[in-house]
């Protein structure tokens, strides 16, 4: 069999002519910080991709769970496994309306890298302890600061230097939840479906990972509206209540957006980057569903007695660390000082923040 030997500027072209007009190029817009050479294969944002999963950020993420639950096994979903159900979500959704996928699976990969261990009590800890210093800490800031500062490529720039699409989705990444009409401004298409990706995913794996947990029961959870609507259709198509619910909420999203796209007249790239208000959407009538079952794993699962008990000596144990760490400084956080050129704050925050939950608990203070 002969395969058609095409340059990879021939098969850039090839490849645009199947994306959306308001989709970002296979070969970007904004470009890279440093300039580079082209791959001899690879599209640009496939290079991006590589060079976020061999991080050792990316690698870390399967030593940070998700929500930090009561127990330990195999199948609960670490910052990894969440990520790569992201990835998948937010791929079928950006080939479904003609995006480029490879710069959403790009967002994907790298939207959790900044997540300190113990979950969102980690978070909410460091951001206090770093207050102290008229600093701040947040997740998503500090994606930013992993892939531009703390994480190399080559001896010949600082960071990965990513596309710039990239960067700007990781600052701007929030859910639907937080969003604000500034989010918004110059935000593309692909990191819209990776903000709301994001939403899909952890509503339905922390649904399964909460049954998983007897966090709660089936008959406790089907007092939710949704979640009676996804247990119907599990039955009928001989899946899980998780996949269920992935299913409606991508159903509803693609007839919602496919509407607010024609309601908003958006014809190119440029109508999307001057749009205030997110275009990739769910009905209001999913929103209000969705809210609900967000209510009940607020009640039933992130404030369960077991598991803000060991949020707690999670955060305890960051507490402890952090001050010991400032006050004593490590050979590793005094290279991290010397590397970003920073305050000794700064570079404990980094060093206690890319720690896995594991190394969190072995480590002497």
């Amino acid at each position: 069999m002969h395969f058609p030997t095409l340059s990879l500027k021939d098969r850039i072209l090839q490849g645009n002519k199947l994306l959306a007009p308001f989709a970002v190029p296979l070969d970007g817009i904004k470009g890279r910080k440093f300039k580079e050479d082209e791959d001899d294969t690879r599209f640009p944002f496939q290079r991006d991709r590589d060079r976020i999963i061999h991080t050792q950020a990316f690698r870390r993420l399967k030593g940070k769970t998700q929500v930090f639950v009561t127990g330990q096994g195999d199948h609960y979903r670490t910052r990894l496994t969440h990520t790569m159900e992201v990835s998948q979500i937010s791929r079928d959704i950006s080939r479904t309306f003609s995006l480029n996928e490879d710069l959403t699976e790009c967002i994907s990969l790298a939207h959790d890298l900044g997540h300190p261990p113990f979950g969102h009590a980690g978070e909410e800890l460091i951001n206090k302890w770093m207050k102290q210093f008229n600093n701040s800490f947040e997740h998503n800031e500090q994606s930013y600061r992993i892939v531009t500062l703390l994480e190399d490529h080559c001896n010949s720039f600082v960071g990965l230097n990513l596309n710039q699409e990239i960067l700007d989705g990781l600052l701007k990444h929030q859910t639907i939840h937080d969003q604000t009409s500034s989010v918004f401004c110059g935000q593309t298409l692909e990191a819209q479906v990776v903000n709301i990706a994001d939403e899909i995913a952890y509503s339905a794996h922390d649904c399964d990972d909460g049954l998983s947990m007897s966090l709660f029961s089936l008959k406790d959870i089907l007092d939710v509206p949704l979640a009676v609507a996804a247990h119907i259709k599990a039955k009928e198509r001989g899946t899980s209540l998780r996949g269920a619910l992935i299913h409606l909420l991508v159903s509803d999203l693609y007839s919602a957006t496919e509407t607010r796209i024609k309601e908003e007249g958006i014809a190119s790239s440029e109508d999307v980057f001057s749009a205030t208000s997110p275009l990739i959407v769910f009905s209001p009538k999913m929103i209000k569903s969705l809210s609900m079952l967000r209510t009940f794993l607020w009640d039933n699962m992130y404030n369960h007695p077991d598991v803000l008990s060991k949020s707690e000596a999670g955060k305890h144990k960051l507490k402890k660390l952090l001050s010991k760490l400032y006050s004593s400084p490590n050979e590793k956080v005094l290279e991290l000082k010397a590397k970003t050129n920073g305050a000794l704050e700064e570079a404990v925050k980094d060093y206690v923040a890319g720690m896995t939950e594991r190394y969190a608990e072995e480590v002497k203070h």
